[in-house]
């Protein structure tokens, strides 16, 4: 998320000042993650459930437009063809719905979630392995 795309509330509500960091660590048990760092700190993170729903997929502020995202996406192709995933998807923030696009995924629905008591828009977007049902 960006504060281009959002105000301060839509992200103080998406991205909170407090962390339950136990409940976090939990979300990430059992899915295929990516992680990239550089010079020893944490640049990006990404994860995904073994059925194809990519949950996060983040890059700090100073390095986004610089293949991060593009880097995690091609790992978790990688992991896509290893599990035999046909199928991703993903709740795509506005900030990260170009990127998405750019690599393959098609809107399926603009929504409006509610975080926190306040109201967001996201897209969900799927991707599919070419040579799959309803790929184009």
């Amino acid at each position: 998320m960006n504060c281009r795309d959002y105000s301060l509330e839509q992200l103080n509500a998406w991205a909170p000042d407090t962390v339950d960091l136990e409940r976090w660590a939990q979300r990430f048990q059992g899915r295929v993650a990516v992680v990239v760092e550089s010079d020893a700190r944490l640049i990006g993170f990404a994860d995904m459930s073994h059925d194809g729903h990519l949950d996060r997929l983040f890059v700090s502020a100073d390095h986004q437009r610089r293949g991060v995202a593009k880097l995690m996406w091609l790992e978790l192709l990688r992991q896509v063809e290893r599990l035999g995933i046909r199928t991703v998807s993903i709740e795509a923030s506005i900030t990260a719905k170009p990127f998405f696009e750019s690599v393959g995924f098609r809107v399926i629905e603009c929504q409006q979630v509610e975080s926190r008591g306040v109201i967001l828009t996201n897209y969900r977007m799927e991707w599919q392995r070419v040579g799959t049902k309803n790929a184009e």
